[in-house]
């Protein structure tokens, strides 16, 4: 009877040390991490499957996710942050990033970076200060890219020329357009506001000078010397009075046509302006046996690069996260494992971590190829970015830049001086309410 007492008794302290264990587990919920990303469905696919497979080796972490299109992201991000109802991990944009640091709505990442809590042992200074506001690092560069020159190399050799230095200069990028017009009989480069008078391109002009586009409170432009930009259009009216480019009605026709009707892609033309994350259509429609290659940017006589490295999107953890270390961890984990990075598969820009492009280099298809080499070419001959676009750049691109200045121009209506005058008189009108 005490021997059953005994049993009954030591089963009786079984049940109860399994229940405090149950009950203790059950105090231990998983961390719920809340994310937020925008983009294409193949972006969501990608992102969840990396979230899941993160979650599948943590299992104490809960990560609760939702995304938009990039309108829809905006609206929804910016309720939640009047509600103070932020997803801890939020996909930022570079033209906001500035914006939402200055509002105290991002966590500095710099402790992160400083401890390895965020691996950046293998990232560029030039592609960190993309998320560089004041002295703190507010995103983390999920992807970069650059402006570019796609140079169509049969063609040049065809007219029996040289590829230019990756250093050449305006002056030498107007000699070559003139020869490629004489041998060839073609437009060297479309014109307009996608191309040479793209309004990025005047930024990137600047920067060629060593000056800003615009002044760091925003209430200016960043230079005072119109001569370099008055220089420059008037390359683009000389190469156009030459033949050498399209004139604004030539380029009209392909405009709307697609990478499959665009000029170099149909033989129209031997070099084309494009940012190198939006490289793979042209490559696409030219087809295998057509041989492109990214190139540098001109740049001014004695001055120096206009390329700089450009975050595609960021990473931020926003303030008031109640777990900002496992925020961090994640992001590590998306930036430098070489698994994910797989599933990724540099969907958001050539990958920040030179480890992760070594790895991914022997997958990568030409075009592919191609990218990640140019932007490691640019890594190492680059200019610094320049801070976000400020309050006005819209009423400014769309109410000055182009229809008071560009258009004008290339149509010949007014004078490339008198363009100019009216481009600072208006813009600088603009800007002055950020005073």
């Amino acid at each position: 009877m005490r021997h059953v007492q005994f049993k009954f008794a030591a089963v009786s302290l079984l049940a109860v040390l399994l229940l405090t264990v149950a009950f203790a587990a059950s105090a231990q919920d998983p961390i719920e991490l809340q994310m937020t990303w925008w983009g294409s469905q193949n972006r969501h696919d990608r992102t969840i499957k990396v979230i899941e497979t993160y979650e599948a080796a943590n299992p104490g972490i809960d990560i609760v996710y939702e995304f938009a299109n990039f309108t829809d992201y905006w609206t929804k991000v910016n309720t939640q942050a009047a509600g103070g109802q932020m997803a801890c991990v939020m996909q930022q944009d570079y033209a906001y990033l500035s914006e939402w640091a200055n509002r105290g709505l991002l966590m500095p990442l710099n402790t992160y970076f400083e401890d390895g809590t965020i691996d950046v042992s293998n990232v560029g200074e030039s592609i960190l200060a993309g998320g560089q506001v004041g002295d703190s690092y507010y995103g983390l560069s999920l992807g970069t890219n650059s402006q570019s020159i796609i140079l169509d190399v049969d063609a040049f050799e065809r007219a029996g020329l040289e590829l230019p230095s990756p250093d050449w200069t305006w002056a030498e990028f107007e000699e070559t357009a003139l020869a490629l017009k004489e041998n060839l009989g073609i437009w060297a480069i479309t014109s307009g506001t996608s191309g040479l008078s793209d309004i990025q391109l005047w930024k990137s002009l600047m920067l060629g000078y060593g000056e800003l586009p615009f002044a760091l409170d925003g209430s200016t432009f960043g230079y005072t010397d119109d001569a370099p930009l008055t220089e420059y259009f008037n390359m683009i009216l000389r190469l156009q009075d030459a033949g050498a480019i399209s004139t604004p009605e030539e380029a009209a026709e392909y405009t709307n046509a697609g990478p499959e009707g665009s000029q170099i892609v149909v033989g129209k033309s031997a070099m084309q302006y494009q940012w190198s994350n939006q490289v793979v259509a042209i490559f696409s429609a030219g087809g295998e046996d057509r041989n492109f290659k990214l190139w540098h940017l001109p740049r001014p006589e004695g001055g120096q690069a206009q390329n700089y490295l450009k975050p595609s999107m960021f990473f931020s953890i926003t303030e008031g996260c109640a777990n900002p270390e496992e925020a961090a961890k994640f992001i590590n984990y998306f930036t430098n494992d070489l698994a994910a990075n797989e599933v990724l598969f540099a969907e958001r820009g050539v990958p920040i971590s030179t480890v992760v492009r070594e790895h991914l280099t022997p997958m990568l298809d030409p075009v592919g190829l191609e990218t990640f080499d140019f932007i490691a070419r640019v890594e190492a001959d680059s200019s610094p970015i320049f801070p976000p676009d400020p309050p006005g750049f819209s009423d400014f691109y769309n109410n000055v830049y182009t229809p008071l200045f560009v258009d004008p121009v290339l149509y010949k209506q007014i004078s490339v001086e008198e363009g100019v005058a009216l481009l600072r008189q208006e813009g600088e009108a603009i800007l002055a309410q950020n005073e």
